[in-house]
């Protein structure tokens, strides 16, 4: 491979934010996304995620590896883990297989921490489990949607008791195999 970047094989794609933005930010590829000013709205990571200590984030956060430092509301969910150091203060739900609190930092929310993969689940170790709201949300569709497909089975989702919980890894293989619509 030859090009501008010969000295590194692998380009650590680095966005440091120090502005006020508004919108839905996604990312498909992995990168370092440092936010150290204002956001609103909903942001999808890849990679790591550094919201800094004079952040104000007013958003639903989904992310691999995230820390939080600064302010946040709303609901966030770290696929890896989520760090919280001070002087971060977090008015959400929260949903992450590893958690780390540090003294000083606030959580004013709801907490799930989800299991490892199953064994049977063979390499897959992010299983995230989404409820239709959640599952609504990330597909950008209103939750009555997801009821119908649930209930035509047209899309891949197990009960639990009352409750449908949807395979993070089995909906991002069902939309590759373009069977949304």
């Amino acid at each position: 491979m030859m090009g501008k970047k010969d000295k590194k094989h692998e380009v650590e794609k680095v966005l440091d934010v120090d502005a006020s933005m508004q919108g839905s930010l996604s990312f498909k590829d992995p990168v370092n996304l440092r936010i150290n000013g204002r956001f609103e709205g909903i942001l999808n990571t890849k990679g790591n995620l550094m919201i800094g200590e004079h952040a104000s984030v007013s958003a639903d956060i989904t992310g691999e590896s995230i820390i939080v430092a600064g302010k946040v509301n709303g609901n966030i969910t770290a696929e890896k883990e989520l760090k919280l150091i001070a002087p971060a203060c977090v008015v959400g739900d929260i949903t992450t297989p590893l958690l780390s609190v540090a003294e000083g930092a606030i959580l004013e929310g709801r907490c799930k921490m989800l299991a490892q993969a199953a064994p049977q689940e063979e390499g897959r170790k992010d299983n995230v489990m989404m409820t239709p709201e959640e599952l609504a949300k990330y597909l950008e569709v209103e939750v009555g949607v997801i009821s119908d497909w649930v209930n035509s089975g047209k899309i891949p989702g197990m009960k639990e008791g009352d409750t449908w919980r949807f395979d993070r890894i089995r909906i991002d293989e069902w939309v590759a195999e373009g069977k949304i619509k």
